[in-house]
Protein backbone atom coordinates (compact mmCIF):
# COMPACT_ATOMS: atom_id res chain seq x y z
CA UNK A 1 0.00 0.00 0.00
CA UNK A 2 3.06 2.45 0.96
CA UNK A 3 4.52 1.63 -2.34
CA UNK A 4 2.06 2.15 -4.14
CA UNK A 5 1.77 5.77 -2.81
CA UNK A 6 4.65 6.64 -3.39
CA UNK A 7 4.65 5.45 -7.09
CA UNK A 8 1.33 7.84 -7.23
CA UNK A 9 3.80 10.96 -5.72
CA UNK A 10 6.37 9.92 -7.95
CA UNK A 11 4.98 9.10 -10.94
CA UNK A 12 6.50 11.67 -13.08
CA UNK A 13 10.01 10.56 -12.42
CA UNK A 14 8.51 7.01 -13.40
CA UNK A 15 7.43 8.20 -16.26
CA UNK A 16 10.44 9.26 -17.78
CA UNK A 17 12.10 5.86 -17.40
CA UNK A 18 9.47 4.08 -19.03
CA UNK A 19 9.05 6.98 -21.69
CA UNK A 20 13.11 6.05 -22.67
CA UNK A 21 12.86 2.40 -22.20
CA UNK A 22 9.59 2.54 -24.73
CA UNK A 23 12.12 4.83 -27.05
CA UNK A 24 15.00 2.46 -26.59
CA UNK A 25 12.39 -0.91 -27.35
CA UNK A 26 10.24 0.86 -30.09
CA UNK A 27 12.20 3.57 -31.53
CA UNK A 28 10.67 4.07 -35.03
CA UNK A 29 7.27 5.15 -33.73
CA UNK A 30 8.26 8.28 -32.35
CA UNK A 31 11.27 9.01 -35.10
CA UNK A 32 10.67 11.98 -37.88
CA UNK A 33 8.39 10.66 -39.76
CA UNK A 34 7.08 7.56 -38.19
CA UNK A 35 3.51 7.41 -36.42
CA UNK A 36 3.42 9.97 -34.33
CA UNK A 37 4.76 12.68 -36.30
CA UNK A 38 6.82 14.43 -34.11
CA UNK A 39 7.87 16.94 -36.40
CA UNK A 40 4.31 18.15 -35.93
CA UNK A 41 2.67 16.90 -32.91
CA UNK A 42 5.99 17.75 -30.95
CA UNK A 43 7.62 20.55 -33.01
CA UNK A 44 4.23 22.43 -32.27
CA UNK A 45 1.17 21.11 -30.69
CA UNK A 46 2.72 19.80 -28.03
CA UNK A 47 5.27 22.13 -27.05
CA UNK A 48 2.20 25.03 -27.45
CA UNK A 49 -0.36 23.08 -25.37
CA UNK A 50 3.08 23.29 -22.52
CA UNK A 51 2.92 27.02 -23.01
CA UNK A 52 -0.54 27.49 -23.58
CA UNK A 53 -1.47 25.70 -20.16
CA UNK A 54 1.55 27.26 -18.44
CA UNK A 55 -0.67 30.88 -19.48
CA UNK A 56 -4.01 29.51 -17.88
CA UNK A 57 -2.21 28.41 -14.72
CA UNK A 58 0.22 31.27 -14.08
CA UNK A 59 -1.43 33.68 -11.67
CA UNK A 60 0.39 36.98 -12.27
CA UNK A 61 -2.21 39.18 -11.11
CA UNK A 62 -1.29 37.76 -7.32
CA UNK A 63 2.12 38.86 -7.96
CA UNK A 64 1.65 42.78 -7.34
CA UNK A 65 2.27 42.40 -3.41
CA UNK A 66 5.48 41.32 -4.08
CA UNK A 67 6.71 43.78 -6.96
CA UNK A 68 8.22 46.62 -4.21
CA UNK A 69 11.12 44.05 -3.01
CA UNK A 70 13.58 44.92 -6.45
CA UNK A 71 16.50 43.86 -4.82
CA UNK A 72 15.57 40.29 -4.29
CA UNK A 73 14.21 39.83 -7.44
CA UNK A 74 17.65 41.37 -9.30
CA UNK A 75 19.48 39.00 -6.90
CA UNK A 76 17.60 36.09 -8.08
CA UNK A 77 17.24 36.86 -11.74
CA UNK A 78 20.79 37.98 -12.11
CA UNK A 79 22.24 34.69 -10.32
CA UNK A 80 20.22 32.15 -12.05
CA UNK A 81 20.46 33.65 -15.98
CA UNK A 82 23.41 35.57 -15.66
CA UNK A 83 25.81 33.99 -13.05
CA UNK A 84 25.09 30.42 -13.10
CA UNK A 85 25.56 29.55 -16.74
CA UNK A 86 28.74 32.32 -17.17
CA UNK A 87 30.01 29.74 -14.01
CA UNK A 88 28.80 26.74 -15.68
CA UNK A 89 31.11 27.84 -18.72
CA UNK A 90 34.34 28.79 -17.00
CA UNK A 91 34.21 24.92 -15.00
CA UNK A 92 33.47 23.33 -18.52
CA UNK A 93 36.48 24.88 -19.80
CA UNK A 94 38.33 22.44 -17.23
CA UNK A 95 35.69 19.78 -17.82
CA UNK A 96 36.54 19.86 -21.13
CA UNK A 97 40.26 18.40 -21.01
CA UNK A 98 38.29 14.89 -19.08
CA UNK A 99 37.27 11.77 -20.80
CA UNK A 100 33.23 12.79 -20.03
CA UNK A 101 31.41 12.69 -23.31
CA UNK A 102 31.36 16.22 -24.76
CA UNK A 103 27.61 16.18 -25.60
CA UNK A 104 26.85 15.96 -22.00
CA UNK A 105 29.20 18.26 -20.85
CA UNK A 106 27.09 20.94 -23.58
CA UNK A 107 23.65 19.26 -21.78
CA UNK A 108 25.64 20.81 -18.19
CA UNK A 109 25.99 24.17 -20.36
CA UNK A 110 21.99 24.11 -21.09
CA UNK A 111 21.09 23.22 -17.32
CA UNK A 112 22.73 26.56 -16.87
CA UNK A 113 20.71 28.92 -19.21
CA UNK A 114 17.34 27.35 -17.94
CA UNK A 115 14.88 29.45 -16.20
CA UNK A 116 13.79 28.56 -13.10
CA UNK A 117 10.95 26.26 -12.84
CA UNK A 118 7.40 27.45 -12.15
CA UNK A 119 6.47 24.57 -9.16
CA UNK A 120 9.21 23.05 -7.23
CA UNK A 121 10.97 26.60 -6.14
CA UNK A 122 7.54 27.44 -4.49
CA UNK A 123 6.30 24.46 -3.86
CA UNK A 124 9.92 24.13 -1.35
CA UNK A 125 9.53 27.56 -0.28
CA UNK A 126 6.30 26.72 1.54
CA UNK A 127 7.34 23.88 3.06
CA UNK A 128 10.30 25.71 4.23
CA UNK A 129 7.67 28.93 5.40
CA UNK A 130 9.49 31.25 3.74
CA UNK A 131 8.46 34.01 1.37
CA UNK A 132 6.33 32.28 -0.67
CA UNK A 133 5.07 35.72 -2.24
CA UNK A 134 8.70 35.99 -3.94
CA UNK A 135 9.16 32.67 -4.70
CA UNK A 136 6.12 32.68 -6.97
CA UNK A 137 7.16 35.80 -8.53
CA UNK A 138 10.60 35.29 -9.20
CA UNK A 139 9.33 31.64 -10.46
CA UNK A 140 6.50 33.45 -12.84
CA UNK A 141 8.88 36.48 -13.92
CA UNK A 142 12.02 34.15 -14.73
CA UNK A 143 9.54 31.80 -16.77
CA UNK A 144 8.76 35.24 -18.86
CA UNK A 145 12.23 36.31 -18.82
CA UNK A 146 13.31 32.90 -19.71
CA UNK A 147 11.51 32.95 -23.22
CA UNK A 148 13.74 35.48 -24.50
CA UNK A 149 17.12 34.53 -22.32
CA UNK A 150 17.36 31.35 -22.15
CA UNK A 151 17.29 30.33 -26.32
CA UNK A 152 20.06 33.63 -26.46
CA UNK A 153 21.91 32.14 -24.18
CA UNK A 154 21.62 28.67 -25.23
CA UNK A 155 22.69 30.45 -28.73
CA UNK A 156 25.25 32.69 -27.26
CA UNK A 157 27.14 29.23 -25.36
CA UNK A 158 26.35 26.18 -27.89
CA UNK A 159 25.36 27.54 -31.27
CA UNK A 160 22.19 26.02 -32.76
CA UNK A 161 21.20 23.22 -35.38
CA UNK A 162 23.07 24.28 -38.48
CA UNK A 163 20.40 23.04 -40.56
CA UNK A 164 18.14 25.67 -38.60
CA UNK A 165 19.13 29.41 -39.41
CA UNK A 166 18.54 31.81 -36.28
CA UNK A 167 15.82 33.67 -37.45
CA UNK A 168 13.87 30.13 -37.93
CA UNK A 169 14.20 29.80 -34.57
CA UNK A 170 12.78 32.68 -32.98
CA UNK A 171 10.25 33.14 -35.36
CA UNK A 172 9.06 28.97 -34.03
CA UNK A 173 9.66 30.36 -30.41
CA UNK A 174 7.41 33.03 -31.02
CA UNK A 175 4.52 30.70 -32.37
CA UNK A 176 4.98 28.39 -30.21
CA UNK A 177 6.10 29.44 -27.00
CA UNK A 178 5.08 33.40 -26.77
CA UNK A 179 1.96 33.38 -28.48
CA UNK A 180 0.34 30.11 -26.91
CA UNK A 181 1.22 31.22 -22.97
CA UNK A 182 -0.29 34.80 -23.70
CA UNK A 183 -3.86 33.32 -25.07
CA UNK A 184 -3.46 31.21 -22.26
CA UNK A 185 -3.33 34.40 -20.19
CA UNK A 186 -6.32 36.22 -21.82
CA UNK A 187 -7.92 33.06 -21.13
CA UNK A 188 -7.54 33.24 -17.58
CA UNK A 189 -9.00 36.34 -17.18
CA UNK A 190 -11.90 35.14 -18.48
CA UNK A 191 -12.59 31.90 -16.66
CA UNK A 192 -10.30 32.45 -13.60
CA UNK A 193 -13.57 32.34 -11.45
CA UNK A 194 -14.06 28.63 -12.66
CA UNK A 195 -10.17 28.06 -12.74
CA UNK A 196 -10.00 29.13 -8.66
CA UNK A 197 -13.20 27.09 -8.04
CA UNK A 198 -12.28 23.39 -10.75
CA UNK A 199 -8.82 23.57 -9.92
CA UNK A 200 -7.88 21.93 -13.24
CA UNK A 201 -4.51 19.63 -13.17
CA UNK A 202 -2.54 22.02 -14.97
CA UNK A 203 0.82 20.07 -13.68
CA UNK A 204 -0.27 16.72 -14.34
CA UNK A 205 -1.06 17.88 -18.23
CA UNK A 206 1.79 19.52 -18.85
CA UNK A 207 3.53 16.56 -17.36
CA UNK A 208 2.05 13.53 -19.56
CA UNK A 209 3.07 16.48 -22.44
CA UNK A 210 6.30 16.33 -21.80
CA UNK A 211 6.83 13.17 -21.05
CA UNK A 212 5.61 12.58 -24.77
CA UNK A 213 8.58 15.15 -25.85
CA UNK A 214 11.15 13.08 -24.13
CA UNK A 215 10.00 9.86 -25.50
CA UNK A 216 10.57 11.00 -29.04
CA UNK A 217 13.49 13.11 -28.31
CA UNK A 218 14.93 9.28 -27.51
CA UNK A 219 13.47 7.54 -30.67
CA UNK A 220 15.82 9.74 -32.33
CA UNK A 221 18.63 8.73 -30.09
CA UNK A 222 17.92 5.25 -29.99
CA UNK A 223 17.16 5.03 -33.86
CA UNK A 224 20.94 6.72 -34.54
CA UNK A 225 23.39 3.82 -34.73
CA UNK A 226 26.31 6.59 -34.37
CA UNK A 227 25.20 7.87 -30.92
CA UNK A 228 27.06 5.99 -28.35
CA UNK A 229 26.66 6.80 -24.14
CA UNK A 230 29.16 5.58 -21.86
CA UNK A 231 28.17 4.89 -18.56
CA UNK A 232 31.40 6.33 -17.03
CA UNK A 233 30.52 9.44 -18.43
CA UNK A 234 26.92 9.97 -16.79
CA UNK A 235 27.86 8.36 -13.35
CA UNK A 236 30.34 11.72 -13.72
CA UNK A 237 27.79 13.84 -14.50
CA UNK A 238 25.36 12.69 -11.88
CA UNK A 239 28.01 13.19 -9.67
CA UNK A 240 29.18 16.61 -11.25
CA UNK A 241 25.28 17.81 -11.11
CA UNK A 242 25.18 17.00 -6.99
CA UNK A 243 28.11 18.95 -6.58
CA UNK A 244 26.44 22.07 -9.05
CA UNK A 245 23.32 22.29 -7.16
CA UNK A 246 24.58 21.98 -3.34
CA UNK A 247 27.54 24.53 -4.15
CA UNK A 248 24.99 27.09 -5.84
CA UNK A 249 22.63 26.63 -2.36
CA UNK A 250 25.39 27.10 -0.02
CA UNK A 251 26.56 30.07 -2.26
CA UNK A 252 23.38 31.55 -2.51
CA UNK A 253 22.75 31.21 1.35
CA UNK A 254 26.52 32.55 1.96
CA UNK A 255 25.50 35.91 -0.11
CA UNK A 256 22.07 36.05 0.74
CA UNK A 257 22.74 35.70 4.69
CA UNK A 258 25.89 38.35 4.63
CA UNK A 259 25.31 40.93 7.82
CA UNK A 260 24.51 44.23 4.83
CA UNK A 261 22.29 41.84 2.26
CA UNK A 262 18.99 43.13 3.47
CA UNK A 263 17.36 40.41 3.06
CA UNK A 264 15.40 38.55 5.88
CA UNK A 265 15.50 34.67 6.43
CA UNK A 266 12.54 34.35 4.63
CA UNK A 267 13.89 35.97 1.81
CA UNK A 268 16.97 33.86 2.26
CA UNK A 269 14.91 30.31 1.49
CA UNK A 270 13.44 31.79 -1.59
CA UNK A 271 16.54 33.01 -3.18
CA UNK A 272 18.29 29.63 -2.28
CA UNK A 273 15.54 27.88 -4.13
CA UNK A 274 14.50 30.21 -6.92
CA UNK A 275 18.37 31.23 -7.45
CA UNK A 276 19.45 27.50 -8.48
CA UNK A 277 16.64 25.53 -9.47
CA UNK A 278 15.82 25.24 -13.36
CA UNK A 279 12.84 24.20 -15.42
CA UNK A 280 12.25 20.78 -17.26
CA UNK A 281 8.96 21.78 -18.23
CA UNK A 282 10.25 24.84 -20.00
CA UNK A 283 13.93 23.46 -20.77
CA UNK A 284 12.83 20.75 -23.04
CA UNK A 285 10.69 22.18 -25.30
CA UNK A 286 12.93 24.95 -25.65
CA UNK A 287 15.79 22.83 -26.39
CA UNK A 288 13.85 20.26 -29.00
CA UNK A 289 13.66 23.99 -30.89
CA UNK A 290 16.83 25.48 -30.81
CA UNK A 291 18.83 21.93 -31.23
CA UNK A 292 16.12 20.84 -33.92
CA UNK A 293 17.58 17.96 -36.21
CA UNK A 294 20.26 17.48 -33.85
CA UNK A 295 21.80 13.72 -33.95
CA UNK A 296 23.01 14.27 -30.31
CA UNK A 297 19.96 16.68 -29.08
CA UNK A 298 18.79 13.41 -26.42
CA UNK A 299 22.58 13.66 -25.08
CA UNK A 300 22.59 17.16 -24.41
CA UNK A 301 18.85 16.97 -22.80
CA UNK A 302 20.23 14.31 -20.38
CA UNK A 303 21.78 16.46 -17.63
CA UNK A 304 18.42 18.60 -17.62
CA UNK A 305 16.36 15.49 -17.30
CA UNK A 306 18.99 14.27 -14.36
CA UNK A 307 19.03 18.30 -12.76
CA UNK A 308 15.36 17.61 -12.09
CA UNK A 309 14.62 15.19 -9.73
CA UNK A 310 18.27 16.35 -7.70
CA UNK A 311 16.84 19.89 -7.47
CA UNK A 312 13.73 18.15 -5.83
CA UNK A 313 15.24 15.29 -3.96
CA UNK A 314 18.14 17.46 -2.27
CA UNK A 315 15.60 20.53 -1.48
CA UNK A 316 12.86 18.17 0.08
CA UNK A 317 15.82 16.17 2.28
CA UNK A 318 17.48 20.01 3.06
CA UNK A 319 13.66 21.19 3.95
CA UNK A 320 13.96 19.94 7.86
CA UNK A 321 17.69 21.92 8.11
CA UNK A 322 16.61 24.74 6.06
CA UNK A 323 13.90 25.34 8.37
CA UNK A 324 15.35 25.04 11.67
CA UNK A 325 17.82 27.29 10.78
CA UNK A 326 15.03 30.09 9.39
CA UNK A 327 13.09 29.49 12.94
CA UNK A 328 16.10 30.15 15.20
CA UNK A 329 16.93 33.07 12.80
CA UNK A 330 13.65 34.41 13.81
CA UNK A 331 13.70 34.06 17.39
CA UNK A 332 17.19 36.11 17.27
CA UNK A 333 15.50 38.98 15.35
CA UNK A 334 12.41 38.58 17.16
CA UNK A 335 12.61 37.32 20.64
CA UNK A 336 8.22 37.11 20.94
CA UNK A 337 8.53 34.82 17.68
CA UNK A 338 6.30 31.23 17.82
CA UNK A 339 6.82 29.10 14.84
CA UNK A 340 3.26 27.85 15.38
CA UNK A 341 2.07 31.37 13.95
CA UNK A 342 4.44 31.68 10.86
CA UNK A 343 2.26 33.14 8.59
CA UNK A 344 4.08 34.69 5.21
CA UNK A 345 2.45 37.21 2.89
Amino acid sequence: MRLLERMRKEWFMIGIVLAIAGAKLEPSIGVNGGPLKPEITVSYIAVATIFFNSGLSLKTEELTSALVHIKLHLFIQIFTLAFFPATIWLFLQLLSITPINEWLLKGLQTVGCMPPPVSSAVILTKAVGGNEAAAIFNSAFGSFLGIVVTPLLLLLFLGSSSSVPFTSIFSQLFMTVVVPLIIGQIVRRYIKDWLERKKPPFGAVSSCVLLTIIYTTFCDTFSNPNIDLDKFSLLLVLFIIFSIQLSFMLLTFLFSTRNNSGFTPADTVAIIFCSTHKSLTLGIPMLKIVFAGHEHLSLISVPLLIYHPVQILLGSVLVPTIKSWMVSRQKIRNPGFLPGLLTWP
